[in-house]
């Protein structure tokens, strides 16, 4: 591929960024989708970061996809209490019908939605929903979520928030001109391991964090070819993409340990990736046989081990990894590195260090202790029972929920959302030119400068019940 037809597949040239030419914190793009080559500088409108929408006392929702990580929130959202579950949206009417069926006998009478490919916009036009939940095909979250913003709800989406840098500015442009909420749903900021290391963090246990590693090692491989877990093989058309495509479960615990878009903010990045030893062949095989796949054949595919180094304002690093392809045990490499002690999971359990050993379990048991969270403290037993990824799926929502319904700032703004999705296009530039740096756009227009960190203390709120049958 051309190297300007691979930029404007990924909607880089747009943003100039074929000559790393994009301006740092002094402008913001404007994007115009019919001359992507023109750029408008603006400031921000309305700053997200630490914003407290008005109090919602019962969160309405509505859900919008309803397969694997749909399915899985429905049936955690009927555990909590001050919520109302008033629309089930999918474009499959069996996945409609069976999703319904988790709320008979309970106080949520939602509607169904599944007449067709629009039918979820009938779901954000209603008058009677605050939350939009999304959980549908990747390339659909940024659509979604623009649509249900200007149409006055706030937005919980499923990660990535978006696959092209344009998106990513303009769900940004949204969220601060509808001051609506849009929270990418990255429930790896919820492990109990990284909550302890943030907050940890907070009280200054590693002093200054200098360099910090994440990534998403994953063996989902045969999932990639199976017809019935990814409607229309969604996720094999997105690994046609060459770059870190999945950077979030890594990324975004560690940028609230670093304080990213709240003291400090990422600055470029180079990525790396290996060559393709598995998905073509296999394609390739699959298409002998199986028509679905045909259109698949003899195409590229992302490398087995994509690597990306991002360096911060301040000169800290950021090493992420993404693999799913490879017949090798699941890590998510979460790693903070400071001048006082240093934390790892992976592919170990959670340990700490104050120098070139490992502490005993015995004292990382105390540390564990004493560093214990808030939200674990108030929520993290029964988040446990309900579960989801051991219970981090459960905090989220409840998080998420407990923020609406008090007035309180939610732990994952737009800014997040947007800066940590960016990194999937900014890596496939870079992959495709020699592994050349790219600048990050500062999303925040400058405000990283003087935002406040991540609260985990919970002040103000922790009152949303939890019903455990």
């Amino acid at each position: 591929m051309k190297k300007r037809d691979f930029l404007k597949l990924t909607g880089l040239a747009g943003l100039g960024l074929a000559n790393n030419t994009f301006a740092n914190g002094a402008e913001r793009a404007e994007i115009n989708l019919s001359k992507p080559s023109e750029l408008k500088g603006f400031g921000q409108s309305f700053n997200m970061s630490g914003y407290s929408a008005p109090k919602i006392d019962t969160v309405r929702i509505g859900y919008i996809g309803l397969g694997n990580r749909g399915g899985g929130a429905i049936k955690r959202i009927v555990h909590l209490e001050n919520v109302q579950v008033k629309a089930l949206c999918d474009v499959r009417p069996a996945q409609v019908q069976q999703a319904a069926k988790i709320f008979e006998n309970t106080i949520h009478k939602p509607k169904l939605y599944s007449a067709g490919q629009d039918d979820w916009k009938k779901v954000c036009d209603r008058d009677d929903i605050d939350l939009i939940y999304i959980c549908t095909p990747w390339n659909l979250h940024a659509p979604m979520a623009q649509y249900a913003m200007e149409h006055g709800k706030h937005v919980a989406c499923e990660i990535p928030v978006a696959t092209t840098t344009e998106d990513c500015w303009k769900l940004v442009q949204t969220s601060e001109r509808t001051k609506k909420h849009c929270m990418m749903l990255e429930n790896c900021c919820y492990d109990f391991f990284e909550l302890l290391t943030l907050n940890m963090a907070r009280q200054g246990f590693f002093g200054e964090i200098m360099h910090a590693e994440g990534a998403y090692i994953h063996d989902i491989y045969d999932s990639l070819f199976d017809k019935n877990k990814r409607y229309e093989l969604w996720r094999l058309k997105e690994n046609q993409r060459n770059g870190n495509l999945y950077p979030t479960h890594g990324l975004g615990p560690v940028c609230q340990a670093l304080d990213i878009n709240r003291g400090d903010r990422m600055d470029y990045l180079v990525s790396m990736a290996s060559s393709d030893f598995m998905i073509s062949d296999k394609v390739n095989s699959l298409a002998s046989s199986d028509a679905d796949f045909k259109p698949f054949a003899g195409k590229h595919f992302r490398g087995n081990m994509n690597t990306s180094v991002i360096k911060t304002a301040k000169g800290k690093t950021i090493m992420l990894q993404h693999d799913v392809s490879s017949p090798r045990p699941y890590s998510r490499i979460h790693l903070l590195s400071g001048t006082k002690a240093t934390a790892q999971k992976y592919p170990l359990p959670g340990r700490i260090s104050l120098g070139h050993e490992w502490l005993p379990e015995s004292e990382y048991q105390k540390l564990e202790k004493q560093f214990e969270p808030p939200i674990i403290k108030r929520i993290g037993e029964l988040a446990k029972q309900v579960g989801g990824h051991g219970g981090m799926d459960f905090l989220m929502d409840w998080r998420l929920i407990d923020c609406l319904r008090n007035g309180l700032p939610l732990d994952q703004d737009v800014y997040d959302a947007a800066s940590w999705s960016v990194i999937a296009p900014l890596t496939e530039w870079s992959v495709a030119n020699r592994s050349a740096p790219v600048d990050v756009p500062d999303f925040t227009n400058g405000s990283w400068k003087t935002n406040k960190p991540v609260d985990i203390a919970m002040n103000g709120g922790g009152n949303t019940k939890v019903k455990i049958k």
